[in-house]
């Protein structure tokens, strides 16, 4: 308990004094694009959780646990990745590729059959690529996935893996200490590599903590614990499949944006969305305990559908969106090299 407490501890503050120093040395020696705002604050987030999760082992202070350390590399890869594509685009199907090679190799350690397993490794991508999704707004993506590694890490303690519970409580610390400066006004974003590691370690140690629980159960839980990310990917598919707007083209059309439509601050934003991802973990938490079922996650699922119709009645594109549509195939000159290479969405949506 002792050693989870300080491990904590020195991710936030090893998390919160990197990030300054990084937005410090863009602002020196130059931002890689035409961003207003830093973008490589993810070095700090998953420096400090693979840092500081290493440390206890090296330190001889405690032990990762069984199946931590591939869950680690595989993270570390993709945060590489992750920041490779801020630095210069990289095609959609490599980056895909190279998360879905990182997923298997977790998936395939985790023993799940093989079926299963295919499964796991389409969900873990998803759920990494949504998380990026979400990093569109201030404080937005911080907030909702310290709020998720928080609930994992409880089911991974309720499961007896110390190792993952204390790797996700890291992340939620090392999330908390970078939130010190991205909350708006931002003063640095996470950009792919820290929004791609993040996704990525949430959804692939999910997949690991739940190796042992009944199907039903799994797939109700993750839901829940998941439910804001989700949500998100799906009202921008529909809005711009809706729309006529190429998929893969950022835009100001993600719940955040559209909160803020209605009248809420980027603040405000932020703290709707993470408070509806607490109210789904506790949902989740729940259903892993076995107080409640499988069908407690059904109001959630339905949820979804509704939310989505009632946001997709917030104007966001303006009345010339659909007439412009059909250039969209047509050469463009990116908002900045990160923006260039983000794999699902290429919006931060700072206005």
């Amino acid at each position: 308990m002792l050693h989870g407490l300080a491990a904590a501890t020195a991710a936030l503050v090893l998390s919160a004094v990197l990030a300054a120093l990084v937005r410090a040395l863009m602002l020196r020696f130059g931002r890689g694009g035409g961003d207003t705002t830093p973008h490589l604050g993810g070095i700090a987030v998953a420096v400090a959780t693979l840092g500081v999760a290493c440390a206890g082992p090296l330190l001889g202070v405690a032990a990762l646990g069984a199946g931590v350390a591939p869950l680690l590399a595989a993270a570390g890869a993709v945060a590489l990745l992750g920041l490779v594509g801020d630095l210069r685009p990289l095609g959609v199907r490599v980056r895909l590729v190279a998360q879905a090679a990182a997923a298997t190799v977790v998936v395939a350690l985790a023993g799940l059959a093989p079926g299963a397993g295919a499964l796991a490794v389409v969900w873990i991508v998803v759920v990494t690529n949504a998380f990026q999704l979400l990093d569109n707004s201030d404080g937005a993506m911080g907030a909702v996935a310290a709020v998720t590694a928080l609930g994992l890490a409880v089911c991974a303690i309720a499961e007896g893996r110390p190792g993952h519970g204390l790797l996700l409580s890291v992340l939620a610390a090392a999330l908390t200490g970078f939130l010190l400066h991205n909350w708006y006004p931002a003063r640095i974003h996470l950009g792919d590599c820290g929004s791609l590691f993040t996704g990525f370690l949430l959804a692939a140690s999910a997949v690991t903590v739940h190796t042992r629980a009944p199907g039903e159960q799994t797939v109700a839980e993750l839901f829940a614990l998941t439910l804001v990310v989700l949500t998100d990917t799906v009202l921008v598919l529909v809005s711009r499949g809706r729309a006529g707007r190429p998929l893969l083209r950022g835009g100001g059309d993600h719940i955040a944006h559209r909160l803020r439509k209605v009248g809420l601050t980027t603040q405000g934003s932020a703290v709707v969305l993470g408070v509806a991802s607490l109210a789904a973990t506790v949902v989740g938490l729940q259903i892993h305990d076995g107080r409640l079922g499988p069908v407690a996650a059904l109001p959630l699922a339905l949820a979804v559908p509704v939310g989505v119709v009632l946001l997709l009645k917030v104007p966001v594109y303006g009345p010339a969106s659909r007439r412009r549509a059909p250039r969209a195939r047509t050469p463009r000159t990116p908002r900045s090299t990160a923006a260039a290479s983000a794999p699902v969405d290429l919006a931060r949506g700072r206005g």
